[in-house]
């Protein structure tokens, strides 16, 4: 089948159900100029020291960690990208009320930036834009902690209780929120069609709701450069990039 008839296939499929959950991974966001962790130009193969930046064991017992993370932030390309075509076409799908769900396993907040309801989107692995205290759970804006950062303060710490800081996303080492994943796997249980879009679909347990969606007898669709462990049971699987796919089959 050729691609175009692939993404005419995808697109129609997409139009005859009601429900639908979208699932992004890191590929969404990497044409906004946001680099993925694993591929060829990901942050941990052209910098190791970014993983151990990652490992919630590292970074509370080391404070030279801490200071190297704080910097790494102040230049974080999350903090000032901007959606993309797929983002924006993401947000538009979601006026045609088939949307019940955005899950991402991106940290970048650019789906709510494109225009998608704060409410609609579930984000798995937590926001860069906010910091939390890992004694008292404050949670502050980032860029407060970075002007404090910027300021000559290499580790700053919670301003009521002194604790650590950290950037309220999960790290290696912490658990991920339970509530979210069981709400994750609820919405896709009664869904019509599952688009993961951008992910490898190697991270579990979110991956494991492409098993509840199958399981359910939902429809599966993945948009990725790779191919992906799940690729033989989706209905379809397209390649192409995203930017471009993804306006396409969601036929905004």
């Amino acid at each position: 089948m050729s691609e175009t008839s692939c993404i005419e296939r995808a697109r129609a499929m997409i139009q005859e159900v009601p429900n639908v959950v979208i699932l992004t991974g890191a590929g969404v966001s990497t044409d906004s100029g946001v680099p993925d962790f694993r591929g060829p130009q990901g942050v941990w193969t052209k910098n190791p020291l970014a993983e151990k930046m990652s490992d919630i064991r590292f970074y509370m017992s080391d404070p030279e960690v801490r200071r190297l993370a704080w910097q790494s932030r102040l230049k974080h390309p999350a903090l000032t990208a901007a959606p993309n075509s797929a983002h924006d076409a993401i947000a538009s799908f979601e006026q045609t009320g088939k949307l019940t769900s955005l899950v991402t396993q991106n940290i970048d907040g650019l789906h709510q930036a494109a225009g998608n309801t704060p409410s609609k989107v579930i984000e798995i692995h937590g926001t860069i834009h906010r910091v939390m205290c890992m004694s008292c759970q404050k949670k502050t804006r980032m860029k407060d902690e970075l002007t404090r950062v910027s300021g000559g303060n290499l580790d700053p710490s919670c301003l009521d209780c002194n604790g650590i800081l950290k950037s309220d996303t999960i790290s290696f080492g912490q658990p991920l929120d339970e509530t979210k994943i069981a709400m994750v796997f609820d919405y896709v249980k009664n869904s019509d069609l599952l688009l993961c879009i951008g992910t490898t679909l190697q991270v579990f347990p979110i991956a494991g709701a492409v098993d509840v969606a199958k399981a359910a007898g939902a429809k599966l669709i993945i948009v990725n450069n790779q191919a992906t462990q799940y690729d033989d049971v989706a209905d379809g699987v397209l390649r192409d990039s995203i930017n471009e796919v993804i306006p396409l089959i969601l036929g905004v």
